[in-house]
């Protein structure tokens, strides 16, 4: 009966591993999505808001305003995300306590 005991903690263990590697996985794609999602957003946005003429080089003030729209559009999304992440965590909190009010 041991034997069958220790294989299931270890078959239970290498399960919990690979959840947590595949919630990893998961994890590090998301951050990457919104990576992606973010450099997309501050080209197309700053773009179109600082390069009204396109051409072979950027001019003095077209490279001065595309790196304040840079700036200020990812200051904006921090803030953004901070806030989501807080909302997030804090509705995550409020939902773990009614759990064990509900049983």
């Amino acid at each position: 009966m041991s034997s069958y005991s220790s294989d299931y903690s270890l078959a239970s263990g290498n399960q919990e591993n690979r959840k947590q590697a595949v919630m990893d996985q998961v994890r590090n794609e998301l951050a990457l999505a919104n990576a992606q999602e973010l450099i997309n957003k501050i080209n197309e946005k700053c773009f179109s808001k600082c390069i009204t003429k396109p051409g072979y080089k950027l001019e003095s003030g077209e490279q001065t305003c595309i790196a304040k729209c840079m700036d200020r559009y990812m200051d904006a999304w921090n803030i953004v995300s901070r806030a989501y992440i807080g909302r997030v965590q804090k509705e995550s909190s409020l939902q773990s306590g009614n759990s064990f009010t509900d049983q």
